[in-house]
């Protein structure tokens, strides 16, 4: 019996341990569209991609729907962050005025589900930091990083701001050095770095030889870390998800704008190592997909309450539904998903109300149940059906989906007035 006891121990000290071995890295290069990416030569994501799998990917929400959400800097990079589009994290622009913190950001999740991970973030921007992320902050979780790299921006000595924008290739290059350094020495759990010269250059030249060389030069900054985690793996063991996207793309016509809904500025792409990679990486994921994806890596599950808001499905390890759509003909719903494994049922809930928004709980009801594989579902809305937002979550086996259902003309608050 002692035998048998030893035994389980030994078993669950060894899971434990593999668990947390399981370490990530989220790299955002800035403004870099696919079609981009794909004519260049770009041999680190090439390697990478070749580890693990290349796709594209959109951001911006649905268009004209209540998630259509403006293809910006800091928008695109809290997609990646929270999981959600603008309308449940509420940042519209690089202003950052004022984030919902309910929608928990990755850093969070990770950090109150096992605190002894650690965590850091590399970039220019303090504001990812402080706004985003939100460190300290009570709103926010007072969550604190481990490490951070940050601020660059602000050294005017160091990096005289010169009118060609070339003091932040040199900040990239410090960013990127630093953060190679730091992960190969340290090996914290889960870090973010931030590149990006690339969306000056694009800014300033647009398609050209100026904007092409930035993105190459970007590809060699990401090798760094590549190498870094090359190292970690082989030193120690571990065993590391490296995740390289960029935050929106450009405007057909120049290259030099971005923030509608063209095709282009939608268009983006994502590069890992990652495996198992399922069937929805190559169903054209969403930016929401990669905090999903990193926390399945990395075995860490979110509070349910978090989960039933997130927009985005895990492109890693087994899922079983994607792609869930819900569409309203008068009091009736009806829900389509992707049935990606078929097995087992799906369970379908609704609530009526959108408490989580301001820290609050929603009472989801069960609606019913139905086998994975129809991929449909018909519900009626609880009367009275006239309410501004239903919100659907769908369990299955191996992961839950959300979707809205909202009023005719329902704009979320804050959403900027197209012009």
């Amino acid at each position: 019996m002692k035998k048998l006891s030893l035994i389980v121990v030994l078993v669950a000290t060894v899971c434990m341990s593999s668990y947390a071995q399981r370490k990530a890295v989220f790299i955002i290069v800035d403004g870099i569209p696919a079609d981009v990416v794909e004519k260049l030569e770009m041999p680190v994501l090439d390697e990478i991609a070749k580890a693990g799998g290349f796709t594209h990917a959109y951001l911006g929400g649905a268009r004209d729907g209540y998630s259509e959400s403006p293809t910006i800097s800091a928008v695109g990079y809290n997609h990646v962050l929270t999981g959600v589009w603008s309308h449940k994290h509420n940042v519209w622009d690089n202003d950052i005025a004022a984030p919902n913190y309910n929608y928990w950001n990755i850093f969070r999740i990770v950090k109150t589900v096992s605190p002894e991970r650690k965590t850091a973030v590399f970039s220019s921007w303090t504001d990812n930091r402080t706004k985003l992320v939100g460190e300290s902050l009570p709103a926010a979780g007072r969550i604190k990083l481990d490490y951070s790299y940050d601020g660059l921006e602000l050294d005017t000595v160091h990096y005289p701001h010169t009118r060609d924008r070339k003091f932040m290739l040199a900040i990239d290059e410090k960013v990127s050095t630093e953060a190679a350094r730091y992960i190969q020495v340290n090996g914290p759990d889960l870090s973010w770095v931030y590149l990006e010269f690339t969306d000056d250059m694009g800014h300033m030249y647009g398609d050209s030889p100026e904007f092409y060389d930035a993105v190459t030069k970007a590809d060699a900054q990401v090798g760094k870390i590549w190498k870094a985690i090359q190292a970690r793996k082989q030193q120690y063991g571990e065993d590391w998800m490296i995740v390289v996207t960029t935050d929106h793309g450009r405007d057909a016509q120049t290259g030099k704008h971005h923030g509608g809904q063209s095709d282009r500025e939608r268009t983006t792409w994502i590069a890992t190592n990652a495996q198992p990679l399922n069937a929805h990486f190559k169903e054209t994921p969403a930016t929401v997909d990669i905090a999903p994806s990193i926390l399945s890596f990395m075995n860490i599950k979110a509070p349910e309450s978090v989960v039933h808001e997130l927009d985005g499905v895990s492109f890693v390890n087994n899922v079983s539904i994607s792609t869930l759509q819900a569409t309203r003909f008068g009091n009736t719903v009806d829900l389509s998903w992707t049935a990606l494994d078929k097995t087992g049922e799906a369970e379908v809930f609704i609530a009526t109300t959108n408490a989580f928004a301001t820290g609050g709980i929603d009472n989801y009801k069960t609606i019913g149940k139905v086998p994975v594989e129809k991929g449909s579902y018909t519900i009626t809305l609880p009367s009275p059906a006239n309410g501004d937002i239903y919100k659907i979550v769908v369990k299955a086996p191996a992961n839950t989906a959300t979707v809205w259902v909202t009023r005719p003309g329902y704009k979320p608050e804050g959403r900027p007035v197209k012009k």
